[in-house]
């Protein structure tokens, strides 16, 4: 019997090929004969107890200009027929986001959801790594504007970014006198703030390594742009091969293990230097990235190990 996969996923239609690894999970689950079905956020819902979507069962292709076509009309179905269901979309992480990851956890045992929603629920991006302390540098969440300047007071030089924004958006930073990109009549911001002492490290890229199953699978370095302090892929940094330096091997045995027991399976982890900065757990990118450079297939990897977890044959 042919297994299916549900994806849930912003629009499938604005993903930005370049970057987008929920693209490459599927083309290899449908290599390994999953019917793939597509669903946006939005579209996710609880009928008298049962999760349902309404979506599109599509066919995927390795084509920038042709990536996918729709093989049904959309198709209201029960998340439970399936085997997987990969919980992909992007953040923010805001209400709308958490409720879905309630009304997945609604779903029975026999339909895996990757990753874990009451996980990804309970692990902000940005606030996980103080889980592990050792390895971050001095970092403050506040509201309030005071307390950002203070934090700027004594470290002299920080950077500021919104607690649960994505792809570089929103990053500032600031040096001692001078706090960039806010209002300063304001007592609070809008949304929580997190500040972090400045990482000269920067300038040799941050470290976009990604475990499977809580084990180290491959790793990249985001080098920012000329004049820019933004690594990400979305706000222009490049790719650069690198290996585990510093301590990043430390990191990842320290963070594995955490990772598996929480059934975290697909992570990807950031590190500046010696200091873990950001913890992903809802959609890392970064793989297309690490085969070229690495000669490898992190897709591959992905399904080998979650083949031989739940044993699918």
């Amino acid at each position: 019997m042919r297994h299916k996969i549900a994806i849930q996923m912003d629009d499938i239609r604005a993903i930005d090929f370049t970057y987008d690894s929920s693209l490459m999970i599927g083309l290899e689950g449908q290599k390994r004969n999953f019917e793939i079905f597509y669903y946006q956020p939005n579209d996710l819902f609880l009928d008298e107890g049962v999760v349902k979507a309404n979506g599109f069962f599509v066919e995927l292709h390795d084509q920038e200009k042709n990536y996918f076509k729709f093989l049904s009309d959309k198709t209201e179905i029960r998340l439970e027929e399936f085997k997987f269901v990969f919980l992909r979309q992007d953040p923010p992480f805001n209400m709308h986001y958490i409720t879905s990851t309630y009304l997945l956890d609604c779903l029975p045992k026999n339909t895996i959801v990757i990753n874990n929603p009451t996980s990804v629920r309970n692990c902000a991006e940005k606030i996980m790594p103080f889980k592990f302390k050792e390895f971050m540098p001095p970092t403050l969440i506040s509201q309030r504007v005071d307390d950002i300047k203070s934090f700027l007071t004594i470290h002299k030089d920080i950077i500021t970014k919104p607690l649960y924004g994505n792809g570089g958006e929103g990053i500032h930073r600031s040096k001692e006198g001078h706090l960039e990109g806010l209002d300063t009549h304001r007592q609070y911001f809008e949304i929580p703030i997190m500040a972090q002492k400045y990482i000269p490290e920067i300038s040799e890229g941050d470290r976009r390594i990604i475990l499977v199953d809580g084990e180290y699978v491959g790793s990249v370095a985001r080098i920012p742009s000329p004049g820019s302090i933004k690594a990400n892929f979305h706000a222009g940094g490049s790719a650069k091969k690198t290996s585990l330096v510093f301590r990043d091997q430390q990191i990842i045995e320290t963070l594995g293990k955490e990772f598996k027991k929480l059934d975290l399976f697909f992570v990807g982890i950031d590190i500046i230097g010696n200091y873990l900065t950001e913890i992903n757990v809802t959609s890392p990118t970064g793989i297309k990235q690490i085969n070229a450079l690495n000669n490898v297939s992190i897709e591959k990897i992905f399904w080998d190990k979650l083949e031989a977890k739940y044993d699918i044959v």
